[in-house]
């Protein structure tokens, strides 16, 4: 008998990918093949077709969108046989999209893991619900340290999707952590969708410094990294244990989104322009050559002319290592919407989202610039199109630049997955304001 075959698409951000992968786990569990998901659907011979879908804003709710329509002509014109779809999306849409989707098969919840797979014809496997079937390269791996949100922004609608912030224990996360290292990850990058708060429900204090130094004891396990950090009410205890270990990155992803102080207060960022000038300032004096990734929003309610080019000069002087931006959209339910008019044309929004993105490029290029000649320790990702393609320290994978190395330029004949998942000492001979260009100078661990 024919065994099952299922094909699980993940769209949003990497915490949906977790939530993916310990289906995926159970899924494999159940004696049900796994088709990658980067294959056409026309062409991936799966039965069924999974989405794991987001409803942040309005590009990812139009992504999982298209996605599902997409699916459904591929179940008409019989290419798959069922789709379901769970996720975020379905989790705040869900009445709407059974009216509008019919031909969906089955639409769950973004906690509703265990459904999806009974509808698969399986049944959880609790000993594994701490495992995973990963869908990142071998060699790192994200952790979900909690899920929800207690914070209260004007524009987020996270916290009525996902609800109220609940940490995994320590323990959980610690025996997670060695399952991953146990199955090639070197590095682990940190996540939730606010990892500051983490420990404040069962433990009644922030605990996210001794999480990072007890991860960083698991052998095999070489770096640490740190993403969705809320800026108000910073521990600082992370910064001291960041400063002196040296498996955790020297890199924090801490999302600020605006700098004047009437556009942070209509934000409900509970933090204002001193206070934030302030935690920066720590931050590179407790660990110099530290490398921050922000986000910025234009177009926010209260964000006129004069606010905005606070942002640009307030970016112009602290000149983030990388930055991302996208413009506001208002959400249905959230604060914001309920309280605050959207007058901002969408034109004058995409405006500011290019000039503000016109200045990182610079500072971007001047940065990568300021590499050229040195060594860095670099874990190399993949191949592609006669590149090596790393990262070192100070690049997360997926949202910053990589390293480059012309395989070329190596003086011997050289099976390129040999350097997939090592450590390299590469130079640095060239860069953009995007990707660096280097030379393999050894190999650390081949």
């Amino acid at each position: 008998m024919q065994s099952k075959r299922v094909q699980l698409i993940t769209l949003g951000c990497s915490k949906n990918r977790v939530d993916s992968e310990h289906l995926l786990r159970q899924i494999v569990s159940a004696n049900i093949d796994i088709v990658d998901e980067e294959r056409d659907l026309k062409d991936s011979s799966a039965d069924t077709v999974i989405i794991n879908t987001c409803g942040f804003i309005k590009d990812a709710k139009e992504e999982s969108i298209e996605m599902i329509l997409n699916a459904i002509e591929c179940k008409k014109s019989g290419y798959v046989k069922n789709v379901y779809v769970f996720g975020c999306l379905s989790q705040r849409y869900g009445d709407e999209l059974r009216q509008l989707m019919p031909e969906v098969d089955g639409f769950f919840g973004a906690f509703n893991s265990v459904s999806v797979l009974e509808a698969l014809g399986g049944v959880w496997n609790h000993s594994l619900s701490n495992r995973r079937y990963l869908t990142t390269p071998s060699h790192y791996a994200y952790l979900k340290i909690s899920e929800g949100c207690d914070r209260v922004c004007s524009y987020c609608s996270i916290p009525s999707i996902r609800g109220a912030h609940r940490s995994v224990p320590l323990e959980e996360l610690l025996d997670e952590a060695h399952s991953l290292v146990d199955m090639g990850v070197r590095e682990l990058i940190v996540i939730a969708q606010d990892t500051t708060y983490y420990g404040t429900d069962i433990y009644k204090e922030k605990r996210l410094a001794e999480l990072l130094s007890r991860l960083s004891s698991v052998d095999g396990l070489e770096w640490i990294r740190l993403l969705y950090a809320y800026p108000a009410a910073f521990p600082e205890s992370v910064l001291d244990v960041m400063a002196s270990n040296p498996k955790i990155c020297k890199y924090i992803d801490i999302p600020l989104q605006h700098i004047n102080n009437n556009v942070l207060s209509n934000m409900r960022r509970s933090i204002d322009s001193n206070g934030t000038r302030r935690l920066i300032d720590s931050i590179r004096k407790k660990i110099p050559g530290v490398v921050l990734r922000t986000t910025m929003i234009t177009g926010h309610p209260g964000e006129d002319e004069a606010a905005f080019n606070e942002l640009l000069e307030f970016v112009g002087e602290v000149k983030f290592e990388r930055l991302g931006a996208f413009t506001y959209s208002e959400e249905e339910g959230t604060w914001g919407a309920i309280n605050l008019k959207d007058t901002i044309l969408e034109e004058v929004k995409q405006e500011r989202l290019e000039r503000l993105m016109a200045l990182q490029s610079e500072i971007s290029h001047s940065y990568n610039m300021s590499r050229v000649g040195s060594t860095e320790r670099i874990l190399i990702d993949s191949f592609d199109s006669g590149f090596l393609v790393g990262r070192s320290m100070a690049e997360a994978p997926e949202v910053d630049g990589e390293v480059l190395i012309d395989i070329n330029k190596i003086d011997r004949n050289i099976d390129v997955n040999e350097f997939i998942g090592k450590f390299a000492d590469v130079k640095i001979v060239g860069a953009d304001e995007y990707d660096l260009y280097g030379e393999i100078k050894n190999v650390l661990n081949r």
